[in-house]
């Protein structure tokens, strides 16, 4: 169980990195598209290419970050009938979601795309729109996003099954992308903010007395 949680950790700090940065894709495309709007209104010229790599980033940004997602338990939940089940319960449904539904449906979709993003690179498809782009790079975010999904999945079985045989801690709470070292200066700063609190208010009854 202790090298399966070893390789727990490694997907999830594996995903943790890849969904930090990935927002710099979001960025890019916010950049293309205003880059798009002002040469088409200052010089009325614009390409198919300034609109498809809008997209493309999309979804590039979109499949990397379904892997971060699941990392920190934002996806999309019946909490009005799992918030009222015991904590055993809620686990053990997200172990049958992860291990008959999560990863076949990632299994399918690799097996029903890795083809197809294939043939894409060998016959060099392009848009059929004019300027339009290569086909295959947009097409290979697919099983790249499919296979963190995947992998983050297998992480969360692990640590579900980890908790029920007691060998991890529970796994249902919120994340945190902060430091330990982060954590401790906000707690720090939280304690200061307290006493300070409470000096003024043993200054204020001083002064009242």
């Amino acid at each position: 169980m202790q090298a399966l949680l070893a390789l727990s950790r490694a997907i999830d700090r594996l995903n943790a990195f890849v969904g930090k940065y990935s927002i710099w894709l979001i960025f890019a495309a916010t950049l293309i598209s205003a880059a798009n709007a002002i040469v088409r209104k200052a010089f009325d010229a614009s390409s198919n290419a300034f609109l498809e790599v809008q997209w493309y980033l999309f979804a590039w940004s979109f499949l990397l970050a379904a892997g971060y997602t699941l990392l920190h338990r934002e996806h999309v939940r019946i909490d009005v009938i799992n918030s009222r089940l015991s904590k055993n319960k809620q686990v053990w449904i997200d172990i049958i979601g992860f291990a008959l539904f999560l990863t076949p449906l990632c299994i399918t979709i690799l097996w029903l795309s890795m083809p197809v993003v294939i043939q894409m690179y060998q016959s060099g498809e392009v848009s059929g729109n004019s300027g339009g782009l290569i086909r295959w790079p947009v097409w290979a975010a697919i099983p790249v996003g499919i296979t963190l999904l995947m992998l983050q999945g297998l992480s969360e079985l692990v640590k579900r099954i980890a908790f029920l045989t007691g060998d991890g801690p529970d796994p249902m709470g919120k994340l945190s992308d902060k430091s330990a070292e982060e954590e401790l200066a906000e707690a720090l700063r939280a304690e200061a903010e307290i006493k300070q609190a409470q000096a003024a208010a043993a200054q204020a009854a001083a002064r009242q007395a």
